[in-house]
């Protein structure tokens, strides 16, 4: 897959993942893991990127004497599940174009 298309995936599929419910790292790899392959090297930059355009917010909680970092979507991100849905349409109509054509030679 294109990166530069496989990364607007993944960012959309950890939004999708913190849309539900306020999260952090370990669970949203957890949620996600099913659906596509994410590591912790790959997420946390994803956050990070996400946290820098507006898309989540960050807060700790004490969790076991520690401090956990919890996301949060923000109506940026949710913004950005949405746009992400209406421009998927278009890609799969090329997707079907695509296979349509292809499957005929």
């Amino acid at each position: 897959m294109d990166a530069q298309l496989k990364r607007g995936v993944l960012d959309v599929c950890v939004l999708t993942a913190i849309n539900k419910e306020d999260s952090y790292g370990y669970k949203i790899i957890k949620d996600i893991s099913p659906y596509v392959e994410i590591s912790e090297s790959t997420l946390y930059p994803i956050l990070k990127r996400l946290e820098s355009s507006g898309c989540i917010t960050v807060y700790t909680v004490e969790h076991n004497g520690r401090l956990r970092k919890y996301y949060k979507i923000t109506p940026s991100g949710m913004d950005k599940i949405r746009l992400f849905l209406t421009e998927w349409k278009e890609i799969m109509k090329a997707y079907e174009f695509i296979k349509e054509e292809y499957g005929n030679e």
